[in-house]
Formats: C-alpha cells, structure tokens, sequence
C-alpha cells in the first residue's frame, strides 16, 4: 500500500467515524443523565420523573407521554411569597446550549398524574420525551426509567467500602 493510499485509508475512516458520531448527536439532540420516577402504590393519582438533560446544540423539551398515565407534564415548583405553587411549564423548557437543566424535586419536572396503575419500586415506565431540536425539528426520545422509592443518593455509586 503506498503512501498515498494509506492516507486516504485514514481519511475515509476519519470521514466515517465524524459522519457516524454526527448522526448519533442527530438522533438524540439531549443527553439523558440520572432518569428516575417516584414510586406510586394502588390509589395514589400522581407522582414525579426526574433527570437531568443537557442538549449540545440547544433544544426545548415541549412534552412528554408514557401509557402509564393519563396526563404528563413538565411542571415547575417555585415559591411565590410565602407559598410553594407548582403548574405547568407553557410553551415548553427551554435546553440552553451545553447547559445541564436539572428536573428535580422542588423545582422543574415531569409531572404524571391519573395513574393508571401502581408504580412498585424495581420496576420500569415507558416515557417518550417530545423535544424541538435547535432547528425546530421535532424529535421524541424514548425511555425506560427506573421506579426508586426516593431521590438516588448523588455520588453513591462513587463511595467504596
């Protein structure tokens, strides 16, 4: 092999790994770290996912849906005067550019109320995010979240004995 092939080996197989590592920020303009959904027994009509979500490029998440519930939503919890109200985000959460947004207890999250059943601790729910890419382009991301009784202990996984 000469060195002019050689090099234009290496070039296609630069080319293709660049296109390859392109498409796949493409496919999924968020990233998606931490998902968890609040466990729910028999009767109880609502609970919480939380995450965190960095886009790249910028996004705006503008819904959610998953079959475990009749309504999801993107909420947000904040003080108003002396009183805690949480309510639906219009128009959607904006997902600035490179910048982790934190769905969390207490502040932004996705809100599913009228559960259609039990949410057992150990289990898994469907969620499908409905995003806008920095284009404007639709894009849904589907998910299996984990069900966990409480908020994952930050840093656990990072602490041995």
């Amino acid at each position: 092999m000469t060195s002019l092939q050689k090099f234009r080996s290496a070039a296609a197989i630069a080319l293709l790994a660049c296109t390859s590592l392109a498409m796949a920020q493409d496919a999924a303009p968020v990233q998606v770290s931490g998902p968890w959904v609040r466990a729910a027994v028999a009767g109880q009509s609502g609970t919480g996912a939380f995450m965190q979500l960095t886009a790249p490029k910028g996004a705006q998440l503008v819904g959610v849906s998953t079959p475990v519930a009749g309504v999801a939503e993107v909420h947000e919890m904040k003080m108003e005067g002396d009183v805690m109200k949480m309510r639906a985000v219009p128009g959607g959460l904006a997902l600035p550019a490179a910048t982790p947004v934190e769905l969390k207890p207490g502040g932004y999250h996705i809100m599913l109320t009228e559960l259609k059943q039990p949410l057992p601790a150990g289990s898994t729910v469907p969620l499908t995010l409905h995003l806008k890419n920095e284009g404007g382009a639709a894009v849904d991301m589907n998910l299996q979240v984990p069900v966990l009784s409480g908020a994952p202990m930050a840093g656990a996984a990072m602490h041995k004995h």
